[in-house]
C-alpha cells in the first residue's frame, strides 16, 4: 500500500494574481478613457447646473447629434484603414439640398431618400476608386470631393430650400416616449441601429477583420491574400452612404436644405472619432468609441448652452485641447502595447 505525500500549498499573492489578469488591449484603453471623461464631465455639469441630471438632458445629446453619430461611424471605417474623408460635411449639405429640391419638385419621400443615398454611395465609391487605382493620397482626393459636393449644392440652389413634405415633417416632429417626459426622435433610433450594424460588421465579419488588417499594415495584408483594393474602395462607399444618411437626418432636424449647412462638420466627425480612440494611422479603434466621442462633443456644447455667457467658439477651443490630449494618450497606449508585446 503506497502513500502519497501531499504537495505543499503554494501561496499566491494578490499582486501575482493581478499580474496574471489579462490587460485591456490598446483597442479598449482609449475607449475607457473617453468613457471616464464623459462621466466626469456629466458629473461636473450636474454639480454646477440645476436640472443637468434630467434624463432629457442626456437624451438630447443623442437627439441633437444623431446625424453626427452616423457621420462618425462612416469616418471610423475610413480612418481604420489609414485613410481620411474630408468630403463628408459637403455631402451632408448636398444631401439636404438635393432632398429639399426634389421634394419641392413633387417627388415622393421614399424615392427622394433612395436617390440621396445612391448619390452618396456613388460619390464615396468614385473617390475610393481614384484613391486605390491612381494611388493618390486620400487627403487630396477627398478634398476635391469636398469642393465638388459643395459646388453641386450651389448649382442646385443658392438659397435655403424649406421642406414641407408631409412624410418628412411627420418624421421630424415625431417623438418616441421613454417614460415620464423623456423622449427621443426617430433619428436617434436610426443612428443607434447604424452603430450596432457597424460594430457587428467590424468585429464579426471577414470584411471587418480585413479593414483592421489593412489599417495595421497594408503590405502585410496584401501578402496574406486579403482583398485590400476592394476593402479600401468599400470603406469610402460606406462613408458616402453614412454621409448621405446623415444628410437626411440633418434635413429631418432642420426641415430645410441649405448650401452652407454642415460647414466644418467633417472636422467634428474626425475629432469625435479620434477622441473616441481611433488611431489616425489606422488599425486601432472601436465604433462605440466614436459614439462616445460624439457624446463628449455634444456634452461640451451643452455646457456652453447652460452657461449662457460663453461664446460658441469655446466649443472649438475645448475640442482642440481634448484632441491634443487624446492624441498624446494614444501614443502612450501604443508605446505601452509595444512594450508589453
Amino acid at each position: 500500500m503506497t502513500t502519497t505525500t501531499p504537495r505543499p500549498t503554494r501561496r499566491v499573492s494578490a499582486g501575482s494574481l493581478l499580474s496574471r489578469l489579462p490587460r485591456p488591449s490598446t483597442q479598449v484603453l482609449p475607449v475607457l478613457a473617453t468613457f471616464v471623461l464623459f462621466v466626469l464631465l456629466f458629473g461636473a455639469g450636474s454639480v454646477r447646473y440645476d436640472n443637468f441630471l434630467s434624463p432629457q438632458v442626456f437624451l438630447n445629446l443623442f437627439v441633437d447629434n444623431a446625424y453626427l453619430i452616423v457621420l462618425a461611424v462612416g469616418m471610423t471605417f475610413v480612418i481604420l484603414t489609414g485613410g481620411i474623408d474630408l468630403s463628408v460635411g459637403s455631402v451632408v449639405a448636398l444631401s439636404g439640398v438635393l432632398a429639399a429640391t426634389l421634394l419641392a419638385d413633387g417627388w415622393p419621400a421614399l424615392p427622394v431618400m433612395a436617390a440621396v443615398l445612391v448619390v452618396g454611395v456613388a460619390l464615396g465609391t468614385a473617390m475610393g476608386l481614384v484613391i486605390h487605382h491612381l494611388e493618390i493620397q486620400p487627403f487630396v482626393v477627398t478634398l476635391a470631393g469636398m469642393f465638388l459636393a459643395r459646388g453641386l449644392c450651389y448649382v442646385i440652389s443658392v438659397e435655403s430650400v424649406p421642406v414641407t413634405d408631409p412624410t418628412f415633417t411627420a418624421i421630424a416632429q415625431a417623438a418616441i416616449p421613454l417614460g415620464g417626459r423623456s423622449f427621443v426622435s426617430p433619428s436617434v433610433v436610426v443612428a443607434l441601429v447604424v452603430v450596432a450594424v457597424a460594430a457587428w460588421v467590424l468585429h464579426r465579419t471577414r470584411f471587418g477583420r480585413t479593414v483592421y488588417a489593412v489599417g495595421g499594415n497594408r503590405h502585410s495584408a496584401m501578402l496574406m491574400g486579403l482583398a485590400v483594393g476592394r476593402t479600401r474602395v468599400a470603406v469610402y462607399a460606406i462613408s458616402g452612404f453614412c454621409s448621405a444618411l446623415a444628410g437626411l437626418l440633418f434635413t429631418f432636424y432642420s426641415l430645410s436644405g441649405y448650401s452652407l449647412a454642415a460647414v466644418g462638420t467633417e472636422l467634428d466627425a474626425i475629432a469625435a472619432t479620434v477622441i473616441g480612440g481611433t488611431l489616425l494611422s489606422g488599425g486601432v479603434g472601436l465604433v462605440v468609441g466614436s459614439l462616445l466621442g460624439v457624446l463628449v462633443l455634444g456634452l461640451i456644447q451643452t455646457f456652453i448652452s447652460f452657461e449662457g455667457t460663453l461664446s460658441s467658439w469655446w466649443t472649438r477651443i475645448v475640442v482642440g485641447a481634448l484632441l491634443l490630449v487624446f492624441v498624446l494618450l494614444q501614443r502612450a497606449f501604443a508605446r505601452r502595447g509595444a512594450g508589453g508585446s
